[in-house]
């Protein structure tokens, strides 16, 4: 067992064996500092980090230490915004206990509250459940917190976000005031501090840098394709990896089912799960997605919070998100547990301007690659078919296949005979022209030109106006034309080196009063135009 690190935290051997079933082989940056702290002292902790840094297991694995079996009341009770995450960090802690004999509840809305009425009345030791829930059962009686000895924040500025922060304080005042606290979140606003102020007792402050965390194992692409060829692109990116699992974001809800649903015609396990789903359904869709019986889950942003899977291969960005928040939350959701992972962003032409802000924004490197051609394609999925028949040879359970074997290879080469099976078993997917050509999209590293306009504000010249007046004239598109300045008396714009003369001289060729002369701009007259004049001193 590689846990020596792990040990040095002063966790058990029970610990340990269990956390060498999965797979864990060294801490995370919050581990390290979390557990020791739990372990040796009494201290409240506030701990700083994002999602995905390996929070659950920072407290989990000292909560199953510390909490003693056969108790007849609430031990500890954890707070999570959603019910998606309170079903995982239910499981993340159940895996941890091991032999001992704890019982875990996750308790949320859209679930049979007769059914948690019941779990609770035959004794739990750990409580994992949405605000909102909670308050309810505590209204209700049928849930006591008074003698728990430890209360986890998880996620507190979501909860913030999401409007449940008078109902944890509300649920806090329900709680043994001795207890023990701990709270999580990637940000630390007033409120939240506040809250800790005022429930917590002596407490440390641990925050994880965000270089620290997860991003550094991410690697961020982008594609830059046309809208049409958007679909043929991701299942050229699924094709080419050995085991495609991950997360598939779209904007929109109706975005989700076309997708989810073309993927399924094409032949892949995709399923796809937005707001408009019940919880029951939602449940279904995420058991299935965890136990990887589908391997492609399409979502909004809305539908994949909580979805928090340590060993996802891909997460990608099939829609450029909104902001940079946004995207930084999806790729966030890769790239864990230590493991690599892969983030793809599709964009259109029209889109760059908008990556570019992210990718300044965010801070992040997102290289551009080119889509694996046809060829690559073909030749990954022969080296995969390769792979899969050697298995099966080794396997040997094909008794039923050797007498027609035998007959085939009567007076034939044998060579022949296994190249005709396999243009008979796959020749959809290994003939090339069963697939769509992707159009080379033009790439603008080319050198841009910044052109003069004889025109400006007071002709009644705007922004718009301008590019839709170039846009008619010379037949260039809008989306070529970039930094558009509009000032009082004249206007500038930058185009690609080979857009400029086309502009030019469609100018030049026109001789009517509204329309304006176009020279490429002299960089140092530009700065002197737009220099603002000074205000003459009033006698």
């Amino acid at each position: 067992m590689k846990l020596n690190e792990f040990r040095q935290l002063g966790l058990s051997e029970k610990s340990l064996l269990e956390i060498d079933k999965k797979g864990f082989e060294e801490p995370t940056e919050i581990q390290k500092k979390t557990i020791p702290l739990l372990l040796s002292s009494t201290v409240d902790v506030i701990g700083q980090a994002q999602t995905g840094t390996g929070k659950t297991a920072a407290f989990g694995l000292p909560i199953i230490e510390m909490i003693k079996e056969h108790s007849k009341s609430v031990q500890a009770l954890i707070l999570v915004p959603t019910r998606e995450l309170a079903i995982q960090v239910s499981e993340e802690i159940n895996s941890f206990k091991g032999g001992k004999k704890i019982q875990i509840l996750p308790i949320y809305g859209g679930q049979s509250m007769i059914d948690q009425i019941r779990r609770l009345e035959k004794g739990v030791d750990i409580v994992v459940g949405t605000p909102g829930r909670v308050a309810d059962h505590l209204k209700r009686k049928t849930l006591s917190l008074d003698k728990i000895s430890i209360a986890v924040l998880d996620e507190a500025d979501e909860m913030l976000n999401m409007g449940f922060i008078d109902e944890v304080e509300s649920i806090l005042a329900f709680t043994n005031p001795d207890k023990r606290m701990l709270l999580f979140s990637a940000t630390m606003p007033v409120h939240i501090m506040n809250i800790a102020k005022k429930y917590m007792h002596e407490y440390e402050f641990i925050a994880i840098k965000k270089d620290a965390i997860s991003e550094n194992l991410t690697d961020q692409i982008y594609f830059e394709v046309s809208p049409s060829d958007k679909f043929e692109s991701l299942c050229r990116i699924i094709d080419i990896e050995d085991e495609f699992y991950g997360l598939v974001f779209c904007r929109t809800k109706v975005a989700v089912d076309e997708l989810a649903n073309r993927l399924a015609d094409r032949g892949y396990n995709a399923e796809g799960i937005h707001g408009d789903f019940s919880q029951h359904q939602r449940e279904l869709t995420l058991a299935k997605f965890k136990k990887k019986r589908t391997n492609i889950l399409v979502a909004t942003d809305v539908a994949a919070r909580g979805i928090d899977i340590s060993n996802l291969s891909h997460v990608i960005n099939f829609s450029l998100p909104q902001d940079p928040e946004a995207y930084i939350h999806r790729i966030g959701r890769t790239g864990r547990a230590g493991k690599k992972g892969v983030a793809i962003t599709f964009i259109s032409p029209s889109e760059r301007r908008k990556l570019s802000e992210i990718v300044k924004l965010t801070k992040s490197t997102i290289n551009k690659k080119l889509i694996p051609s046809v060829d690559d394609i073909i030749n990954a999925k022969k080296l995969k078919l390769a792979a899969e028949l050697k298995t099966i040879i080794e396997l040997g359970n094909h008794d039923n296949y050797v007498g027609p074997a035998m007959q085939l290879l009567q007076g034939n080469d044998p060579v022949e005979v296994i190249a005709a099976l396999l243009q008979y078993s796959f020749q959809d997917e290994l003939d090339r022209n069963n697939y769509h050509e992707i159009k080379t999209v033009v790439t603008e590293n080319k050198e841009h030109i910044r052109l003069f306009v004889s025109m400006g504000k007071k002709d009644g010249l705007t922004a718009k106006k301008l590019v839709h007046m170039i846009q008619n004239e010379s037949q260039v598109k809008a989306g070529r034309i970039n930094e558009v300045t509009v000032k009082d008396t004249f206007s500038f714009f930058s185009v690609p080196t080979d857009e400029a003369d086309v502009i030019i001289d469609a100018f030049k060729k026109q001789r009517r009063k509204n329309i304006p002369m176009i020279h490429k701009a002299n960089k140092e007259k530009e700065k002197e135009r737009v220099k603002p004049r000074k205000k003459k001193k009033s006698a």
